[in-house]
């Protein structure tokens, strides 16, 4: 019998951790195309900050950022879905069903919050670096 895949964790999974992809590792399998995606951000990261040491630190963290604010709204998706999407698409076989509570709307509201002031955070700083030369900051 498949385990079965509980809601409130994914969620949880894709506000802290949904950069690395660990909410699609939880979901899916450890081989998600997606998640793997995700993960790759970080030794991007790596290369920027080795080919690149002299640039601002914005542009080493940006793959990190927009795996985040992907991660973000795969968050959102996941912790909207009904219940009964959710069990027919991640347990199929289980014979238990997701019964979500108040947890996940915190999450949810705790998601859109964090999410939105990192897209707001990450354009108004790329586009200060972009149209400026950084002189905001």
């Amino acid at each position: 019998m498949p385990r079965h895949r509980n809601k409130t964790l994914a969620t949880f999974l894709g506000l802290f951790l949904g950069s690395l992809g660990a909410h699609r590792f939880y979901l899916r399998s450890p081989v998600d195309r997606l998640g793997l995606l995700h993960l790759m951000s970080v030794p991007v990261c790596g290369l920027i900050l080795g080919l690149a040491p002299h640039v601002d630190p914005f542009y080493k963290l940006l793959p990190l950022l927009i795996s985040g604010i992907a991660a973000f709204l795969e968050t959102l998706v996941i912790g909207l879905t009904s219940d009964e999407k959710f069990d027919a698409a991640y347990n199929a076989g289980s014979a238990r069903q997701s019964d979500s509570s108040w947890p996940l709307a915190l999450l949810l509201v705790l998601t859109l919050a964090v999410g939105a002031t990192t897209v707001i955070a990450t354009l108004s700083r790329l586009f200060d670096l972009l149209y400026t030369g950084g002189a905001y900051g």
